[in-house]
């Protein structure tokens, strides 16, 4: 310092440089930074005050700066931790605490959505719509300096907004992963890839499996075969006009003979014989309930079918309806012949027709004559068994005998248009053989309850509920109702007891035979109407039948 005139005396703060306050919009300087503003990383003697001169040009002295001595507490809790020479160190999870307190560490959740990613160097100010930039590249602009601070730890740091932090997508690891080459059946085999042992193996698991692959399908072939079959539909062969030319029954039996069958069935020591007619390719053979009604529901009884080549095979009871008297079999035979199905409906009195069965056991008898009555109401009820019907039949006058129960009744064309079931005899049981009145199940009524067996093994009849017996005043003909079933079709109808049914639908009914025959041609479920004579007076009620 010079004593020259002029020259301030050394006051308390003449060490100590004068410093002026910051002129309007310049930044405050903060101790540490030797002036530079704050959040600046600038050398410090850039931002030093300008030294003062007098009037003559000589450069006065600074003023020392004043230094308080710092508070003991707050140099603990601000001040630099030993061995720290910079503002903020990057290392600061490293330092001694120096006994402050430090906070409890963040939650797991917050630590993964608020820290910097992993593996990332990426920086945390970016100005917005930036792109962020490469991670390896080293022309990244630091916008506080050129030392290496580290953006997540300053304070100093400015806030801005950007773009959400929108992570990019992971490639798809198993997409990338590249797929090795399968082996081929060549590498396999010749190629060596494969132990010889290995293949040894592999044949021997592959031929128990093929073996036993194909035993559970024998197995499940033959169990799961039922005898039921919903996709069979009978044939119909529609007949052309007039009766057979004369000397043309031998042709027309030696087409229907090999479709007709012998059935013998067999219970313990008990047996019983009938025929029977194959009406379809896969082995269905339709004969009469009351031929095989013994063995139906006995475990231990054989039935058996006799071809008329003499070829035997046994049979199996695929369903029966005792109200119709018909039954059908299956038979597993291959490429058996098949008899051609007709239209009874157009039957008339006087047509020529061949009866086909087996009499006493006389396989492939052949009779013939004609037809002498259609739509005959005839009561069915054969000794030792369960057949309680009535059937709508065809009388006919060729010899029908025991035996031929369940044959073939064939017009002159070749078509079956009836099913042999029954006989009037003068004997007791049907001892005395046949008289010429022989009687057949329409083969439109045999076709519709055959397929009905076939599809499902059963079949609904429609019921009228009611009980009737036959009557007569002289002039007229009808069933009486004696009783009406509670529940019945007839009670939701309106049939009374007493009521005399003379028609049902487009059916005269004169007996009760005839009222249950005219029933049975109807569907479950389908309204008809009924006559009735009640009181002298007729009425016609709608009933639906169940």
């Amino acid at each position: 310092m010079s004593d020259q005139p002029g020259t301030p005396a050394p006051g308390p703060d003449a060490d100590e440089p004068r410093r002026e306050p910051p002129e309007p919009g310049q930044e405050p300087v903060h101790p540490w930074q030797g002036g530079a503003p704050a959040g600046r990383n600038v050398p410090a003697e850039q931002y030093a005050p300008a030294p003062k001169s007098d009037s003559n040009g000589h450069r006065l002295a600074p003023r020392p700066l004043r230094r308080p001595a710092a508070d003991s507490a707050q140099q603990a809790a601000f001040g630099r931790p030993e061995g720290v020479t910079g503002s903020f160190s990057p290392n600061q999870d490293r330092l001694p605490t120096r006994g402050l307190t430090q906070a409890p560490p963040q939650a797991e959740a917050l630590t993964q959505a608020f820290s910097r990613p992993a593996y990332s160097s990426e920086r945390l100010q970016r100005a917005p719509g930036e792109t962020p930039p490469d991670a390896d590249s080293e022309d990244e602009e630091v916008l506080w300096g050129s030392d290496e601070r580290d953006p997540w730890r300053n304070p100093a740091a400015g806030a801005v907004l950007g773009p959400p932090a929108v992570g990019e997508e992971q490639p798809n690891a198993a997409a990338a992963t590249e797929r090795a080459p399968l082996l081929s059946t060549r590498e396999v085999l010749f190629g060596r890839r494969v132990h010889p042992k290995a293949l040894a193996v592999l044949a021997v698991l592959a031929l128990l499996i093929g073996i036993g692959g194909g035993f559970l399908g024998r197995i499940t072939a033959e169990e799961g075969n039922p005898l039921v079959n919903p996709d069979v539909t009978l044939a119909e062969v529609k007949p052309g006009p007039g009766g057979r030319p004369h000397g043309e029954v031998a042709q027309v039996a030696r087409s229907v003979v090999p479709a007709v069958v012998s059935v013998e069935v067999r219970v313990g020591g008990q047996g019983g014989s009938g025929s029977g007619v194959m009406i379809d390719g896969n082995g269905y053979v339709l004969t009469n309930n009351h031929v095989i009604s013994m063995a139906a529901d006995t475990p231990s009884a054989k039935v058996s079918t006799v071809f008329h080549d003499g070829t035997r095979a046994p049979a199996r009871v695929v369903g029966r309806d005792v109200k119709t008297d018909l039954a059908v079999l299956k038979v597993e035979v291959s490429n058996p012949t098949v008899a051609r199905l007709g239209d009874s409906d157009n039957l008339t009195v006087g047509d020529d027709v061949i009866a086909i069965g087996s009499p006493l056991g006389l396989a492939g008898t052949v009779t013939t004559g004609i037809v002498s009555s259609v739509d005959r109401p005839v009561r069915l009820a054969g000794e030792g068994t369960d057949t309680n019907a009535v059937i709508d039949a065809i009388q006919t006058d060729a010899a029908i005998n025991p035996g031929n129960s369940g044959g073939a009744l064939v017009d002159g064309n070749g078509a079956v248009v009836g099913i042999n079931s029954a006989i009037r005899t003068l004997g007791q049981g049907g001892e005395g053989g046949s008289i010429g009145l022989g009687f057949a199940i329409p083969i439109d009524d045999a076709r519709r309850i055959a397929q009905e067996l076939i599809r499902t093994g059963k079949v609904e009849h429609a019921d009228l509920g009611v009980n009737a017996k036959s009557v007569s005043d002289g002039l007229s003909d009808g069933a009486q109702v004696q009783n009406v079933q509670d529940g019945g079709a007839g009670a939701a109808g309106g049939i009374a007891e007493g009521d005399v049914i003379i028609k049902v639908g487009d059916r005269e009914v004169g007996s009760a035979d005839e009222l249950i025959v005219a029933v049975d041609r109807h569907e479950v479920g389908q309204t008809v109407p009924v006559t009735v004579v009640r009181q002298g007076r007729e009425l016609v009620l709608d009933v639906t039948l169940r």
